[in-house]
């Protein structure tokens, strides 16, 4: 009896020593990545290592998102400009790729291996196509010259500093807006340690390098936010593409005047933006309004810059934008109006609760109505509008703030924000709803998905 137990107990070991050497080797490529289980809408995503190792483990830890990713921008580009697929590839391989630093080519093709890994093929010029998609309008609008400027409505923000906020610090904070159909999938939390550059904390799109709405800080003590300039046109197709150059200031700029050198170096004019920078080592703020011909820079240690979308500079207001500067029904400037009311009666009170505030703001500065949500209150609702759109507001479907982030000087020095996905006011948008009373937008239903408003959420860099 004891002479057969003996004998299973061999057999037992003999089975598992060949067990285990079938079992396959993890795949150093992986080595100090992870995915968090999603926390209320958020999918938190750690990456580091060299750039083949982060797009490896970007590819291959969210390998489903990025295959939905790639669907609903292919969706949108082509039923957007007409065009197909084929030629974004094209102008990808032959404009964009030449122009992509090597670090980053091979942070994207790694990506690729990594959804190969999952059965899925999308190689580097579909990637290019899916991390340039917000600046891709803007060459489509440059070939079609004549045509309205593909540049809508994105995203309010502001960044105060000194005599404005609560403890005198910088305060930052900004809520995308975008279609539906996209921004409910922008809901990544990106902490990426590169073997080069400092270490990032920003809210991303399922396959993008950069955050592509851009909100994210840097361990140097950068904070970094933006919102678009309104029916701006230009592309210089020599430049380098904005989705590099944004990604490469996240990762290296260590001031604001590196943060602006970057921004501009080879600028193309793509997805023209006004960023608002916070660098937490001065408690000095930065506004960069950078068009393609005009390029304006604003900084202080003691006030606020607001964004809204609306062009400042007059000259670039005239030279590079369709924008209407005296219209005050519309969006940004009516927004521009309610951040300009805010930052004056919160003076010195300005902290994370009411940057929250701010973002769920339902003010309409120009009807002088309060709880008034639409296009024209910070938190945005433009499918609530009343008042009509135009083509470039409504074309693509249901639009408006998709996610929201905030973060205080003391928050950013520990890597931390908090965020919220869906509209923060506490309105949820349901896909079949919206659907059943427009049947006009019936082509998005197969993709088009529900956006919950969800609660505030805490989310810090790996320790």
């Amino acid at each position: 009896m004891k002479l057969r137990a003996v004998f299973a107990s061999l057999v037992l070991t003999l089975l598992a020593a060949t067990l285990l050497s079938h079992q396959p080797k993890a795949d150093p490529r992986l080595a100090g990545s992870s995915i968090g289980a999603e926390k209320n809408g958020w999918i938190p995503v750690r990456l580091s290592g060299t750039p083949e190792q982060i797009g490896y483990q970007h590819g291959y830890l969210l390998t489903r998102q990025i295959d939905d990713a790639l669907k609903v921008t292919r969706l949108n580009l082509t039923h957007d400009s007409k065009r197909d697929w084929s030629f974004y590839r094209t102008t990808a391989e032959r404009i964009l790729w030449p122009k992509v630093e090597e670090e980053y080519r091979q942070e994207l093709r790694g990506m690729s291996d990594g959804l190969a890994a999952h059965g899925v093929k999308a190689d580097v010029y579909d990637l290019v196509v899916l991390n340039a998609s917000l600046e891709l309008g803007y060459y489509t609008s440059a070939l079609d010259k004549g045509k309205t400027s593909p540049a809508p409505d994105r995203c309010s923000a502001f960044v105060a500093t000194g005599s404005y906020t609560r403890d005198g610090l910088p305060v930052i904070a900004h809520n995308n807006w975008s279609g539906y159909l996209e921004g409910a999938r922008w809901n990544v939390i990106f902490d990426i340690t590169p073997s080069k550059g400092h270490r990032i904390l920003m809210d991303g799109f399922p396959g993008f390098i950069h955050s592509g709405d851009d909100f994210g800080m840097n361990t140097a003590g950068l904070v970094i936010t933006e919102t678009t300039i309104t029916q701006f046109h230009g592309f210089d197709t020599n430049g380098i593409p904005e989705f590099v150059r944004a990604r490469k200031a996240m990762q290296y700029a260590t001031s604001i005047d590196e943060f602006v050198a970057i921004m501009k170096e080879g600028n193309n004019g793509g997805y023209a933006n006004t960023w608002l920078v916070a660098d937490l080592n001065s408690n000095e703020i930065g506004r960069l309004e950078l068009g393609l011909k005009n390029v304006n820079l604003a900084r202080t240690k003691d006030g606020y810059f607001v964004g809204a979308n609306f062009p400042i500079d007059p000259k670039l207001t005239a030279e590079e934008t369709d924008f209407p500067v005296q219209d005050g029904s519309v969006s940004a400037n009516a927004r521009r109006t309610r951040w300009e009311q805010l930052m004056k009666e919160y003076k010195g009170k300005i902290d994370q609760e009411s940057a929250k505030k701010f973002l769920g703001d339902h003010f309409d500065a120009f009807a002088n109505k309060a709880n008034a949500p639409s296009e024209r209150t910070l938190c945005g609702h433009v499918d609530l509008s009343e008042r009509g759109l135009k083509p470039w507001q409504s074309e693509n479907g249901p639009a408006g703030t998709v996610q929201s982030k905030a973060a205080t000087a003391k928050m950013a020095k520990r890597m931390m924000m908090e965020a919220a996905m869906g509209h923060s006011c506490g309105i949820h948008f349901r896909a079949a709803d919206f659907l059943k009373k427009h049947p006009q937008y019936a082509w998005l239903k197969p993709l088009l998905k529900d956006l919950p408003s969800q609660p505030w959420t805490v989310f810090e860099a790996a320790r």
